[in-house]
């Protein structure tokens, strides 16, 4: 499992030197999927799966009038619905009671049928910190973490049920691509977790805060890898976006993460939408980045942060770049300054770093780095300039922690008996 310190590729400037041992990135637990060619398979297209009903979160608006007609509805209702789903979160008939109560049903049927079941949930941190099981029509199971901090509530979302992407450190990686999320199936995760809010299942609202409280920061870093399903990703973000027709969030306070689809990244830096954008960079150098994250074998890590600094320009959004620190694999303190150099070599402030200790995944051998060496990281970063912080890291005692979602035979058992 160890072996040298590799050299420094060719043309790279010297660093101060360091002696600790390399790890190198192996599955522990579990088999890694192969293509022919014996790579790591990426799944970029999401396999043929029963698509979920239509729902009102699908649609724009003027889609949601013209569904309304062809149901033998006036198209008005579409706002009425709106106004239910988006502000009083609810999708239940009976709480509707400006809705005419003869076709009440078959109306809410029509834009709102259920699209998720919940199966358990599980708190840690005091009851700051949520974890919700969902299981979707055609059974696939997803997660979505809520968590208060102090002054905002976050919800971690999923965008795929389970991934494609193959990264042998992260469990929902290790157990492969089921399917794509709906718009609806995204945007569902913050409308359920805007009720469990206002019922005061994060505390009682009047006394935490105050009784509008809702989610205010969405980061998509849950299940799946969001710019591999990306006309519903940002479906689902405008409809969060929408002031007048969706839940009127702040497209600030929104975080799209990726591996590096650099392709992806670029469309999605002319969409004019300045969500937050996050790179999982992971390693500096191409050598441990392929093997580590197997996207990386299609866009190399100069690609990917050029792309993140075109989407500063365009936006003027600054970037961040999310970093596992993992002992003795990529948190060497030479892999620092080289990630400072590539930063910098691409402007000043434009980037914010946010290092977080790894959260371990079952059967893997493999752990967070010292703390010691993480605050060597940090320190060699902000010495170069760069604005780093140390990641919180929040849900691990549930498993609920970046990397650590992933559906257990487990929690198909518990789906199976709700």
């Amino acid at each position: 499992m160890t072996e040298s310190t590799p050299a420094r590729p060719e043309g790279m400037s010297a660093v101060r030197s360091t002696t600790p041992k390399q790890v190198r990135p192996a599955t522990e637990g579990w088999t890694q999927a192969k293509d022919a060619e014996g790579r790591p398979l990426l799944q970029f297209a999401s396999p043929k799966r029963g698509k979920p009903p239509v729902h009102l979160a699908d649609l724009d608006h003027d889609a949601r009038v013209e569904k309304l007609k062809e149901l033998g509805m006036p198209g008005f209702r579409a706002a009425q619905l709106e106004k239910h789903y988006f502000q009083h979160y609810t999708s239940h008939p009976a709480h509707m009671t400006d809705l005419p109560a003869a076709n009440r049903d078959e109306l809410v049927g029509g834009l709102l049928p259920n699209l998720m079941t919940e199966v358990r949930r599980l708190e840690t941190d005091g009851g700051d910190t949520i974890k919700f099981l969902w299981r979707l029509h055609d059974g696939a199971l997803v997660e979505s973490v809520l968590m208060r901090y102090t002054g905002r509530i976050t919800l971690c979302v999923s965008s795929q049920a389970g991934c494609g992407m193959n990264c042998p450190f992260c469990a929902t990686g290790q157990a492969g691509l089921t399917r794509n999320m709906s718009a609806a199936e995204i945007v569902d995760q913050v409308v359920r977790a805007n009720r469990l809010i206002a019922d005061g299942g994060l505390g009682d609202p009047r006394k935490v805060g105050h009784k509008d409280e809702r989610v205010t920061n969405i980061v998509f870093m849950g299940m799946g890898e969001p710019l591999a399903n990306y006309a519903r990703v940002m479906q689902a973000v405008r409809t969060m976006v929408d002031k007048k027709h969706g839940l009127g969030m702040s497209a600030r306070g929104i975080t799209v993460s990726t591996v590096g689809l650099v392709p992806a990244i670029r469309k999605l830096s002319a969409e004019e939408i300045p969500v937050t954008f996050a790179l999982s960079l992971h390693a500096p150098d191409d050598h441990l980045r392929d093997e580590l994250i197997p996207v990386n074998s299609r866009w190399k890590v100069d690609e990917a942060l050029d792309a993140a600094r075109e989407y500063f320009d365009k936006t003027g959004r600054r970037v961040s770049i999310e970093y596992a620190l993992i002992k003795d694999m990529n948190d060497h303190a030479w892999r620092a300054d080289l990630l400072a150099e590539k930063l910098n070599a691409r402007g000043r402030g434009w980037v914010h770093v946010n290092p977080i200790p790894l959260n371990p995944t079952p059967g893997s051998i493999w752990t967070s780095s010292d703390v010691d060496v993480q605050n060597e990281f940090v320190r060699r970063l902000n010495d170069a300039g760069i604005p780093t912080t140390l990641r919180d890291t929040r849900g691990k005692e549930i498993d609920g922690a970046c990397g650590q979602l992933v559906a257990t035979e487990e929690d198909q058992a518990a789906a199976a008996s709700v």
